[in-house]
C-alpha cells in the first residue's frame, strides 16, 4: 500500500513551466538539488501542455537572448533535423521555421518541445539534481513566521502526498496557487488608477478583471474527409450570445483587430492552404508546414487553434469567491467554447469557396496526448501575483508613457531581458482588448522578492507586476529568462548563506548576482541601448505592427 513520504532539497520549484523548468535547470547547473513538481505528465508549460506556439520578439535569433533560451530552440531545429523528413532546404535552414506559422520564427509540435525539455534536465535528473514529480499538485504549505517550511503536494493519480522542505520555494504554477496556499501577500485581477498611476489601469481596483484563457487544440485539414465531432452541449448558447464588447457571436469569423481596436472578419482559409504566411487564421499558428516535409510522409499542414473566438471570457479562474467548484465550472465551459467552435467550423462556417462548413477539419489528441484532442491543460494568461518589493508599472515600459527616444526604464537591479507588447486579452470583467508598443525591457530583482516572506520567489507570471504590465511579462521568452534569474539567485543564496531580500538590500550582492548571471551562465541583464531606445515598430522585418490607441478601459456591459 502506498504511504505518504517527506523529502528534503535545496530548492523546490512546484509548476512545471518554462520559468519552472529554468529555475530548476538553471539551480542545478549551479550545483544545487531541486525537486521539480508538475501538475500534467508534461513538462513546458505554455510551449508544451498548453500548446503555444513561442510568442516572441523581433531580436530572438540574435545575440541579445539567454544562453539557455537560444539553446532551448536550437534543440528545437536539431530534433526536427534528427528525426524528421524534412526536405534538404528546410534541414539546411539554420533558422528552421517547421511550421512557417506567422506568430514566430519557431513554430512547432507540442511534443517536440517536451522531448526537448527531457533532454535538456535528463543529465541532471541522471545524476540526482533534479528529481520530477510529475501529476502532483500543491495542497498544502506549512509556514514558520516569514518562511514557507514544507509544501505538500498530492498525487493525480496515485494520490500520495509528498511533503517537500527546502530552504527557498519557488511558485512557479500557473495560477500563483502557493501565494494562496502559504499565505503570501498577492494581488488578484487589476489594480486602479489610484494605486499604480497607469493610463489603462481601472477606474477602480477589480479583482474580478482577469485576462480570457483558452483551450487549445491542433488541426488538419483533410478535404473531402468527415471528422465531424459531436455537436458539443453548449454549442446553440456559443452560436447565439453576444458579448457587448465584441463585433458577433464567438462561433463566427468576426474579431477585433487588435491594430484598428474595430471589428473585423478574419477566415481560416484566404485560398491555397499551403501558400506561405497569407493574412488568414491557418497560417497564424501553423506549427506545420507540409511544404517543408518529404510528401511521401508528411501529406497535411497542422495548425495550432489558439484564435481570439476560442477566448473563454465569461468567468476567472482565482478570486476570493472562486471555489474550486467555479473553478471546475469555468474550466468545462471554455473546453466546450473550444470544441463549439470547432464544430461550427465543420458544420457551418461560412467557406472561403462561398460553400459553409469544412468537414475536413481533424483533431490530432496524439499530438497532445489526450483523449479529446485539446491541449492537457487550458491556456493561462494572468496568475495571482505578488506584492513585490518593486512593481513594474505601465509607465516602465509603454512607448507612450515614456518620454520621446528615452526607452524602457533602466533598472540597476535587473536580472533579464525581455519583450513583448502589452497584451491583454479581454477580460472577465467585460474589458476588451488592451494592446500598448512597449519598449525592450529589463526584469527588475526587486520584482522577485516578496514584501514580507523570506523564502519565496515567483517564477512565472506572478512576479511583481501589474494587471498591466503582466500584458508584457507573461510570454515564454520572458517566463524563461524569470525562471532563471529565480534558480540562480537561489543558487547564489544558498552558496552564501543569504536570502533574497538581503541580495536586494545590497548593492555589492546584486552586482555579483548579475555577474554570475551574464559570465558563467550567459543571461543578459541590459539590452544595448539602441535597441533598449528602439521602437519594436520601426525594428524591421518581423517587427511588431504601430497600433492605434486602445478602447477606453471600462466595462461594456
Amino acid at each position: 500500500m502506498s504511504r505518504d513520504v517527506e523529502v528534503l532539497t535545496d530548492l523546490l520549484v512546484v509548476g512545471g513551466g518554462l520559468g519552472g523548468v529554468s529555475a530548476a535547470l538553471t539551480a542545478a547547473r549551479l550545483g544545487r538539488r531541486v525537486v521539480l513538481t508538475e501538475e500534467t505528465d508534461w513538462l513546458g508549460g505554455q510551449l508544451t501542455a498548453q500548446a503555444v506556439p513561442s510568442d516572441e520578439h523581433p531580436w530572438i535569433e540574435t545575440e541579445h537572448i539567454s544562453a539557455g533560451y537560444r539553446d532551448l530552440r536550437n534543440r528545437i531545429r536539431d530534433y526536427y533535423r534528427r528525426n524528421y523528413p524534412l526536405r534538404p532546404e528546410a534541414a539546411a535552414n539554420p533558422t528552421l521555421n517547421p511550421g512557417l506559422g506567422n506568430v514566430s520564427r519557431l513554430c512547432h509540435e507540442p511534443r517536440v518541445g517536451v522531448a526537448v525539455i527531457d533532454e535538456l534536465l535528463m543529465p541532471y535528473i541522471s545524476a540526482g539534481r533534479i528529481r520530477v514529480l510529475y501529476e502532483n499538485v500543491p495542497v498544502a504549505a506549512e509556514t514558520d513566521g516569514d518562511r514557507i517550511t514544507s509544501v505538500t503536494l498530492e498525487s493525480r493519480r496515485t494520490g500520495v502526498r509528498t511533503t517537500v522542505s527546502a530552504r527557498l520555494v519557488a511558485d512557479a504554477t500557473e495560477l500563483g496557487d502557493l501565494l494562496e496556499l502559504a499565505g503570501v501577500e498577492h494581488v488578484v485581477g487589476a489594480e486602479s488608477q489610484d494605486e499604480t498611476g497607469e493610463r489603462y489601469a481601472a477606474p477602480v481596483a477589480d479583482p474580478t478583471d482577469q485576462q480570457a484563457i483558452t483551450w487549445c487544440f491542433p488541426l488538419e485539414y483533410r478535404p473531402g474527409e468527415d471528422h465531424v465531432i459531436d455537436r458539443p452541449a453548449s454549442y446553440d448558447h456559443w452560436k447565439t450570445h453576444v458579448d457587448p464588447f465584441w463585433p458577433g457571436p464567438q462561433l463566427s469569423w468576426e474579431k477585433i483587430d487588435i491594430h484598428t481596436m474595430s471589428g473585423r472578419v478574419n477566415h481560416i482559409f484566404e485560398g491555397d492552404t499551403d501558400a506561405v504566411r497569407l493574412p488568414d487564421l491557418w497560417h497564424f499558428r501553423r506549427i506545420r508546414a507540409r511544404s517543408q516535409f518529404d510528401p511521401a510522409l508528411v501529406d497535411s499542414d497542422i495548425s495550432l487553434v489558439n484564435w481570439p473566438n476560442t477566448d473563454y471570457w465569461e468567468a476567472p479562474l482565482v478570486g476570493a469567491d472562486v471555489d474550486a467548484q467555479a473553478r471546475e465550472h469555468a474550466l468545462r465551459r471554455c473546453k466546450e467554447l473550444s470544441l463549439s467552435y470547432l464544430y461550427w467550423m465543420q458544420t457551418e462556417a461560412p467557406r472561403h469557396d462561398d460553400g459553409h462548413g469544412y468537414p475536413g477539419l481533424r483533431l490530432r489528441p496524439d499530438l497532445t496526448g489526450t483523449e479529446d484532442g485539446l491541449a492537457k491543460h487550458v491556456y493561462v494568461r494572468e496568475s495571482r501575483r505578488i506584492k513585490a518589493r518593486f512593481t513594474v508599472l505601465e509607465q516602465h515600459v509603454s512607448v507612450t508613457d515614456r518620454p520621446a527616444g528615452a526607452g524602457s526604464e533602466v533598472f540597476r537591479d535587473a536580472v533579464g531581458v525581455g519583450h513583448y507588447n502589452i497584451d491583454l486579452h479581454p477580460s472577465t470583467a467585460g474589458i476588451n482588448y488592451v494592446n500598448l508598443e512597449c519598449y525592450p525591457f529589463q526584469i527588475p530583482l526587486g520584482a522577485l522578492v516578496p514584501v514580507r516572506v523570506r523564502n519565496l520567489l515567483p517564477a512565472n507570471k506572478n512576479i511583481g507586476t501589474t494587471h498591466i504590465t503582466n500584458g508584457c511579462y507573461r510570454l515564454h521568452p520572458v517566463e524563461w529568462s524569470i525562471g532563471e534569474a529565480v534558480g540562480a539567485l537561489a543558487a547564489f543564496c544558498l552558496d552564501r548563506d543569504t536570502e533574497p531580500h538581503a541580495v536586494a538590500d545590497s548593492t555589492s550582492l546584486t552586482g555579483e548576482l548579475q555577474g554570475l548571471l551574464t559570465t558563467t551562465l550567459g543571461i543578459p541583464v541590459a539590452w544595448p541601448d539602441e535597441i533598449r531606445r528602439t521602437r519594436p515598430s520601426q525594428a524591421g522585418k518581423g517587427a511588431t505592427p504601430v497600433l492605434a490607441p486602445p478602447l477606453p478601459r471600462v466595462p461594456t456591459a
